[in-house]
């Protein structure tokens, strides 16, 4: 733990980044969240929590990385505000993965998800590691990216409620997510090897987003292939 809070630390000036170190605590804390995620999301599943629920965790969650994290990233009180990011996740996760329980295959819909993300991420990732690439001028383009998405599906929604088929088009965003966050993935690993990112809280976050919302659009791209 004492290693992890060094690393929160912000670098001086003049001072060489330890690549190796920040790599390290970042993929071992991303390893922990995404098992307390699961923790989480088990309990969220056997307290058979509903969608409302599951969306005011998820926008705790959000207000959590949006206003909690950059103030407290260079802390050990970061540390608890990323367990507490993550567990909401995963207990925001709970209702959509019951729903996929109840319907037949689903369980196999779920699996065939992890299972993708994991392949995305290790190829992604182990991509980035050996080649060395610098995928930092992909920024602008991702975030312009996610305002695209968090307008489209604030359309969908409005549309969904004056009673419109929009199944089609939250699978097109889906997909887009599915892009968005294999460029997210590509560009904080980049960002770490090449300094740009040095606090491992903020890039364990960054990749976990990527990994939570790959994971999601997969399954929701999975079910709709399915037919359910």
């Amino acid at each position: 733990m004492q290693d992890l809070y060094t690393q929160s630390q912000p670098f001086s000036q003049g001072h060489s980044v330890d690549v190796n170190k920040v790599l390290r605590n970042t993929y071992a804390m991303l390893a922990l969240t995404l098992a307390w995620s699961a923790v989480t999301a088990g309990i969220s599943m056997a307290m058979n929590f509903g969608f409302i629920v599951g969306i005011v965790c998820s926008l705790g969650a959000m207000g959590l990385i949006w206003f909690a994290l950059p103030r407290t990233a260079n802390s050990t009180a970061g540390i608890w505000v990323v367990f507490g990011f993550t567990g909401l996740l995963g207990l925001g996760l709970g209702p959509t993965l019951n729903h996929y329980m109840a319907i037949p295959g689903g369980g196999g819909l779920i699996m065939q998800a992890l299972g993708g993300t994991a392949l995305v991420f290790f190829a992604l990732s182990g991509y980035v590691l050996t080649t060395g690439k610098n995928f930092s001028f992909m920024g602008g383009f991702l975030m312009a990216g996610m305002v695209v998405v968090i307008v489209a599906s604030i359309g969908m929604l409005i549309a969904s409620l004056f009673g419109v088929n929009v199944s089609g088009f939250s699978v097109a965003i889906s997909a887009v997510v599915v892009l968005l966050m294999s460029g997210m993935i590509l560009y904080t690993t980049s960002d770490i090897i090449h300094g740009g990112e040095t606090n491992y809280l903020m890039a364990t976050a960054s990749l976990y987003l990527a990994i939570y919302n790959l994971f999601t659009s997969l399954l929701h791209i999975l079910g709709f292939m399915s037919d359910d």
